[in-house]
């Protein structure tokens, strides 16, 4: 490993992991440009794995006017959806209406919504009675309910489809890797950035690095790697903070969302059915400290849970939570803009000095495009050679447009198949490693074997998401879990046991206390 990083002469050398990161090392490798990525934790750590898990044009930004960024997130919406069919599907939402003039009001917004989707839209929304509104969502709150109105949108899993675009960057001729810290830059003798030195996470081992371009595109982070370029710098990102929490099915039985345009904290309101539980968010509260694992404050969920009280006829109570996250949004800071669910998330690009560049802002839904812009950008202030970008009719890894709700493997694509062949060379792998869930000890397996996962966290979070869906049946996996890894990485016990601690101790934080 170590010959392959120091004797390769570098294009692009990406800092950071989650959604753009990545986008990135697949635009680049897909050009034809030498490519590696590191991130110091797993891939989608941070941010990536913590959103609503919704593939949108963004409404709230139709109220702030921003229709040059609605209009993009929609066309890459269609894109992505066209890219990756076995995880990014449509969901119907419904937005109930209590007083008179809100069924026009916003029935014209989502007409406007759909105009500028035009041919790429994933369905008309339309006006629909209080009957209507009651049949899509059976539990929604009846008193007062004049009727709704009803949209579509795109739904995804966030990390699911992470992992398949960094299998797709890995097939462009990318090298990506996580747990390698970027620690310091490389600079020539007039001071322009030509390299980086780089170390493994679990051995300590340093690698020199030699590229012609560095990418940071470490979201709510990117003050601290553009500071190790320039020790004073104006900094340039923001963040709030998006709490969800994670209900039972019973909440809001059906496969239709319910999306509240207007809440107390001027926040869109989602409460949204995923892999069998119902997950409602978010919240926008500033935050000037930034952790890849920040917690929820308590008036946070007090907020969620009144909101979801408002709206459905079950009133859920802390006890009712299966798990609570929390997620940074990386706001880049604008004039202006005092709050934060006023600044927009439009992305921007700068260039140091001495030549870093700097992808900030952005939604999950544009990665895309954020990355095809970078890459154009690096084109022009370093010696490459220009190639125009090919990823908007790239499939990610596993593209397969068959789709079965219900088969835990599904959303695994092309991959479903191999998986089911390991199976049928060790039929232990077919078992529950859960009995009130439906992931499989199969998907563990390939999780070490083919999608870089090195820890219990990587697997419970990230590779299969039970951490986000029920903390408490992810803390009683932990064992069959670390067993398995403990096999397929040629792991001691006390490896072993320590994960299971260490697993434990995270998993804390997602149950509410």
């Amino acid at each position: 490993m170590k010959e392959k990083l120091e004797n390769t002469h570098w294009d692009i050398l990406i800092i950071g992991g989650g959604a753009t990161g990545i986008g990135v090392a697949i635009d680049a490798a897909s050009r034809g440009y030498k490519t590696l990525l590191v991130e110091k934790d797993d891939y989608g750590k941070g941010t990536s794995s913590k959103s609503t898990k919704l593939v949108h044009g963004g409404v709230r930004y139709l109220q702030q006017g921003n229709f040059s960024l609605v209009l993009e997130a929609l066309k890459e919406r269609a894109i992505l959806k066209r890219n990756a069919p076995h995880i990014v599907h449509d969901l119907k939402f419904v937005v109930p209406t209590y007083d008179w003039w809100e069924s026009p009001f916003y029935g014209i917004g989502l007409k406007l919504y759909d105009w500028l989707a035009g041919k790429e839209g994933f369905g008309d929304s339309e006006l629909i009675s209080k009957e209507e509104t009651i049949g899509y969502i059976p539990t929604v709150t009846q008193e007062g309910l004049r009727g709704g109105v009803i949209y579509h949108d795109g739904q995804f899993d966030d990390t699911r489809l992470l992992i398949n675009m960094m299998q797709t960057a890995k097939e462009q001729g990318a090298t990506v890797l996580n747990y390698t810290q970027f620690l310091e830059f490389q600079k020539n003798l007039d001071g322009l950035i030509n390299g980086a030195i780089i170390q493994d996470v679990f051995t300590s081992e340093k690698y020199t690095i030699t590229a012609k371009s560095v990418i940071n595109a470490t979201g709510v982070f990117s003050d601290t790697i553009r500071q190790k370029d320039q020790k004073t710098i104006h900094k340039i990102m923001t963040s709030s903070q998006g709490v969800h929490i994670v209900l039972d099915k019973e909440f809001l039985p059906g496969d239709t969302a319910i999306m509240i345009p207007h809440t107390d904290d001027g926040r869109v309101l989602f409460a949204v059915p995923w892999h069998d539980k119902i997950l409602i968010g978010t919240t926008d509260t500033p935050v000037t400290e930034f952790s890849s694992e920040p917690l929820p404050q308590e008036q946070e969920v007090d907020f969620l849970l009144t909101h979801t009280a408002k709206y459905l006829t079950k009133n859920p109570s802390k006890k009712d939570v299966k798990s609570v996250f929390v997620g940074l949004r990386p706001l880049v800071k604008s004039g202006n803009a005092e709050d934060t669910a006023e600044i927009s998330r439009e992305h921007v690009i700068e260039v140091s000095k001495s030549g870093l560049v700097s992808i900030a802002g952005g939604k999950w839904t544009t990665y895309r495009k954020m990355a095809e812009d970078v890459v154009d950008k690096v084109t022009m202030v370093t010696i490459l050679p220009f190639v125009k970008s090919e990823t908007e009719f790239l499939n990610i890894h596993g593209h397969r447009k068959l789709k079965s709700e219900t088969n835990p493997l599904a959303i695994y694509g092309t991959d479903e198949k191999l998986m089911k062949r390991l199976c049928s060379s060790n039929p232990e792998l077919k078992e529950k490693i859960h009995p009130n869930h439906p992931y499989l000890k199969v998907q563990i397996v390939w999780a070490v074997q083919k999608e870089d996962a090195k820890t219990i966290e990587d697997v419970l979070s990230r590779r299969i998401r039970l951490l986000f869906l029920d903390a408490q049946a992810s803390i009683e996996s932990a064992e069959i879990v670390g067993n398995l890894l403990q096999k397929e990485l040629n792991k001691s016990t006390e490896w072993k046991e320590k994960q299971i601690i260490d697993f434990k101790k995270l998993a804390q934080q997602y149950l509410l206390k």
